[in-house]
């Protein structure tokens, strides 16, 4: 996923997942057996938020974070008053977070996607779309000229909930008015009810996942 010279873009939503992400490369990072760069990128919806704590978090690792400016939450619940606004503005967030990869030369994008999001999104598709299909942990963006890397994918959730919280690492509060209330966030208590029942399912689904053409490269 990451080599010699690659500068990389750390996507940080102000969630314990990106700040992981961060975490996590960082260690890499000094005990790679190469060298390479990491940009945190903080997308600015336009809502009021605190970014001190991610400024801090990035200070802390002798990185600069860099916010950048836009009118998402504007544009998808002022002009556009999106019904169902996720979509949108997750390709706007995409967007904007690739178009400040390319202008601060960064050649990779990295998301804090964990195991638990490849399975939700396999039920998201399943079940809504009617298609057997998850992101992949890495994809080349063709009209980007980038690759997107997710490092953290073969993690579930509740390892990377127990690292933030043993290393205090900063959330920032999400302000989005639709938030825990999403098609994903049903999915994501669809998967905990199952794991309930069935307490080896995220590692069952792992190893199905690594043995199938959905994460093929």
């Amino acid at each position: 996923m990451i080599g010699e010279g690659d500068r990389v873009a750390v996507g940080l939503s102000g969630g314990k997942d990106s700040a992981a992400l961060l975490y996590i490369l960082n260690i890499f990072r000094r005990h790679a057996p190469f060298d390479f760069e990491l940009q945190p990128i903080y997308v600015h919806l336009g809502w009021d938020v605190d970014l001190e704590p991610l400024h801090g978090l990035a200070r802390s690792m002798n990185v600069e974070l860099h916010v950048e400016e836009t009118a998402i939450s504007k544009i998808v619940f002022e002009t556009r008053k999106e019904k169902n606004p996720c979509a949108l503005c997750a390709n706007m967030r995409h967007g904007a977070l690739h178009q400040a990869a390319l202008k601060l030369g960064c050649n990779k994008v990295a998301l804090g996607h964990h195991l638990d999001d490849a399975i939700q999104t396999f039920m998201l598709n399943l079940i809504y779309t009617g298609k057997m299909g998850t992101f992949k942990p890495v994809t080349y963006l063709d009209r980007a000229g980038l690759y997107q890397i997710r490092p953290l994918v073969q993690l579930p959730e509740s390892t990377l909930a127990a690292l933030a919280g043993r290393e205090e690492l900063p959330v920032v509060k999400n302000p989005c008015p639709v938030s825990d209330k999403t098609k994903r966030a049903e999915m994501e208590n669809l998967v905990n009810e199952l794991a309930e029942r069935y307490p080896d399912l995220r590692e069952k689904w792992r190893a199905a996942l690594m043995n199938s053409p959905f994460w093929s490269r």
